[in-house]
């Protein structure tokens, strides 16, 4: 698998955007939104009731979710990355794969996130924090 530095600069060279695209066929992330957050709650000790609970979402929404029958928006998807308590490199890899903007350190809202992320905060505390300092909260 080549990365993404590879891939960009083959791309720029190539002289013909079908052959490029055949010869990289195995480099595309084609990961569905509920394949790859099944795989990070395959790693955790978690069950999708309690997620629902910590995720602040219903357990139908989550189901759906899960079963590939919905997809969530950017701040749904972090507040399932706060309740699998996933870390902050498993949440931008998820949103990138899912072809969200990662979370960037210079926006006052995703700093907040980053932080929550990084320090183990619940979401709850993480909407608090992000109400009081007058950004859109996740939920």
């Amino acid at each position: 698998m080549k990365d993404t530095d590879s891939l960009q600069q083959e791309l720029m060279a190539a002289p013909n955007l079908d052959r490029f695209l055949s010869e990289n066929q195995d480099n595309f992330d084609t990961g569905s939104v509920h394949e790859l957050l099944n795989a990070l709650f395959q790693k955790r000790d978690i069950s999708k009731t309690a997620l629902a609970k910590q995720s602040g979402m219903s357990e139908v929404y989550l189901h759906q979710v899960f079963a590939g029958r919905r997809s969530p928006s950017r701040s749904r998807l972090i507040c399932l990355c706060f309740g699998l308590s996933a870390t902050l490199e498993e949440t931008q890899e998820l949103l990138k794969q899912c072809s969200f903007a990662q979370l960037y350190p210079k926006n006052k809202r995703d700093a907040i996130i980053i932080y929550g992320l990084v320090n183990g905060l619940s979401l709850f505390d993480v909407n608090d924090k992000l109400f009081s300092e007058g950004e859109e909260t996740l939920y």
